[in-house]
């Protein structure tokens, strides 16, 4: 699993790319935009603590997002990529018993969170810049930081009151493979396949009652995008 102990050799690797070959000078940077469409994958144990009934689950239904990155070439087939995207207002569902008490739970949007989430990868690109189509290949790591975390009114009535939500950050590895196609000089348009891992331990607080369940995601997410190089 990545940890803190891999930045700094990704450091590294961007402070090379600033200081790369002159023969490299001339489009050395590229600037993408376009879309991500997120599907979650999301797994979490069932909610635990005190006056908490059994089989209370959730689940995050999929996004989609604006993407945005900056690439920095190192070489004619190493490419720095620093990714990340407008930080979606995602939901959090209930899955499990369809009634908590009186009040409805499963398929209930229970609260919302934001996070936001780049990735720095060092991809490699087939082919040299003779051929308009490349495919290519990234490794990293992904640091994800949720925020803006709050729940709904249907989901303060099934924990029984105003609630309060903690959610620490993660990091874990990251992965893409896509193609690149360029129809005229300074311009590429780019699809991908991208993977990450990602953990999280969340806590509710309600009036001093803490419950507590950790959320695993193993997020793919489909980039469609135009980059421009200068």
């Amino acid at each position: 699993m990545t940890t803190r102990k891999n930045i700094p050799a990704l450091a590294v690797l961007v402070a090379l790319s600033v200081a790369s070959d002159g023969a490299f000078a001339e489009d050395a940077n590229t600037l993408r935009f376009g879309l991500y469409a997120v599907l979650y994958h999301a797994e979490a144990s069932n909610v635990s603590g005190p006056f908490t009934p059994s089989g209370l689950n959730a689940d995050v239904p999929n996004v989609e997002t604006l993407y945005f990155a900056y690439l920095r070439r190192i070489t004619t087939n190493v490419f720095i990529e620093l990714a990340g995207g407008l930080p979606p207002d995602t939901d959090t569902v209930g899955k499990g018993p369809a009634t908590v008490g009186s009040v409805p739970y499963n398929g209930v949007v229970l609260g919302h969170v934001k996070w936001l989430s780049p990735t720095l990868l060092v991809n490699y690109k087939f082919f040299d810049e003779t051929h308009a189509w490349r495919p290519y290949l990234g490794v990293g790591v992904n640091y994800t930081h949720f925020y803006d975390r709050e729940t709904t009114v249907a989901g303060n009535a099934v924990l029984g009151g105003p609630t309060s939500i903690s959610q620490t950050d993660s990091w874990g590895p990251a992965a893409s493979v896509g193609i690149s196609w360029q129809p005229k000089q300074h311009w590429e348009v780019i699809t991908s396949f991208n993977w990450a891992r990602v953990k999280s331990d969340l806590s509710l607080d309600t009036a001093g009652v803490v419950r507590t369940t950790q959320v695993s995601f193993r997020p793919t997410a489909f980039v469609f995008a135009m980059g421009y190089s200068f």
